[in-house]
């Protein structure tokens, strides 16, 4: 075994063993699956305390008949009485708010005013603010002479969905989904773009620990400094894709298992047509359903999220994000080895650190201005750029990328990767053992400049 292999088995297996990395492997499955699952969970379990709403309308009736009651909404009307002592009052009186109302409410919109004591929920706001606008839409329809209004008002609700469906070069029709291919694209990018900056830190503090604490004397009696490098580099790559390949297991496992076990149980139960959350019975006419009148046995079913999922070319997805990263991760994590090397500590990294962050925060910028316009100029070039390109691709990706576009952007990348290799060995096998300075820019020229070793 070559002394390059002894130095990735040597970082590899002693990072894989450190506590930080088993912790932060069982724990971003947990955070990652709890992303997914608690907004599912609070969606299907809903507040089922009752709220009784005291309604009081000055200067008239017009909304005696406006709120109907459900299951856990209730709606007194008072009538006009004091407002004054029901503010006062209102909560002893066993209610849960104050509505107070006024014929204003028709041409001002912020006429309307809840008084609680806590601050309501958004589905306790928005029924309100339906019922009156559906109530304040009548009324103004009756001003033009217009009868039968629920059964017009019925008869124009229109709901359209549009199907998006993509012809191939072949004509092959595959129907697909802008949502997916932006969900696709962000978490893509947003990943690219974590673990290379995470796993390059992780390379340049490995560097400064090794200097520091003289260790790396020790090796390079032993290696070359190239050789040290390439194995700490490939090395760390590789516990990346062990804690990655792990996340997604994990992860998968845990979401399927919670679904099984918790959701599936509360999705049968959850029979079509959609109620609202505060409601047992179907609304009345006029009434405005609540945020949660949801069809959730078709959001847990997912028929159409899965239609959309299948359609995505996963092999070409998976495949180049495991190219990007890794050349991403080899690209950058070779200059972050060279500032490692040419530091005493990180505290000195900072005027480094500056020209080496700036092109991934532009990548990631770019990426999220792809996911509206994939096909921009700047997206284009972005995606083409080594420097930018791991995450600006990803991004574009989903939403169909020319082969000769992605093959020209590898071929960039990887090339780019010798390049920023060579530069890096050359800072590296100079910085490695020196001690006390502090280098500047010009410094670093120089170093670039030696011949010989």
């Amino acid at each position: 075994m070559n002394k390059t292999a002894l130095i990735i088995k040597r970082e590899y297996l002693t990072r894989v063993r450190k506590k930080s990395f088993i912790i932060l492997t069982l724990l971003t499955p947990l955070l990652m699956a709890a992303m997914v699952v608690i907004p599912v969970v609070i969606m299907t379990s809903g507040n089922k305390e009752v709220k009784r709403i005291a309604v009081v309308e000055q200067e008239g009736d017009l909304f005696r008949h406006t709120f109907h009651s459900t299951q856990y909404l209730k709606f007194d009307y008072l009538g006009n009485v004091s407002v004054d002592s029901l503010k006062r009052n209102f909560d002893k009186m066993g209610y849960y708010g104050l509505l107070v109302l006024t014929p204003k409410v028709s041409y001002i919109p912020s006429a309307a005013i809840l008084f609680s004591k806590k601050q309501p929920p958004l589905e306790v706001v928005s029924y309100i603010e339906n019922a009156l606008e559906k109530e304040i839409e009548k009324r103004k329809l009756l001003s033009y002479n217009i009868r039968d209004l629920d059964k017009i008002l019925k008869q124009v609700e229109t709901n359209v969905k549009l199907q998006t469906i993509q012809i191939t070069d072949s004509g092959e029709e595959k129907k697909t989904s802008t949502g997916v291919a932006m969900a696709i694209a962000y978490i893509g990018g947003l990943l690219i773009y974590m673990l290379t900056f995470m796993f390059g830190a992780m390379v340049m503090r490995g560097v400064i620990e090794e200097k520091t604490n003289r260790i790396v004397e020790v090796l390079i009696s032993s290696v070359k400094p190239m050789q040290l490098m390439a194995g700490k580099i490939i090395g760390i790559a590789l516990v990346g894709l062990t804690q990655f390949l792990l996340w997604i297991i994990l992860t998968l496992v845990l979401v399927t298992g919670v679904t099984q076990l918790f959701l599936a149980p509360q999705a049968e139960k959850i029979a079509p047509p959609p109620e609202s959350l505060f409601s047992s019975a179907p609304q009345a006419s006029g009434t405005a359903a609540s945020p949660s009148d949801l069809d959730l046995s078709r959001l847990l079913s997912g028929n159409e999220v899965f239609e959309a999922l299948a359609s995505v070319n996963w092999p070409l997805i998976l495949g180049s994000f495991l190219l990007y990263f890794l050349g991403g991760y080899l690209l950058y994590a070779s200059l972050f080895a060279a500032i490692g090397a040419a530091v005493d500590n990180e505290t000195d990294t900072q005027q480094f650190m500056m020209p080496i962050t700036i092109p991934l925060l532009i990548a990631l910028f770019i990426a999220m201005g792809a996911f509206q316009n994939p096909d921009s100029p700047i997206a284009f070039w972005g995606s083409i750029i080594p420097f930018t390109s791991p995450v600006v691709m990803m991004a574009r990706l989903p939403y169909g990328v020319p082969m000769w576009q992605l093959a020209l952007s590898l071929a960039l990348l990887y090339l780019t990767f010798v390049g920023t290799i060579w530069v890096a060995a050359r800072i590296y096998r100079t910085g490695i053992l020196m001690y006390g300075k502090k280098v500047s820019w010009k410094e670093l020229w120089k170093w670039l400049r030696y011949r010989n070793y």
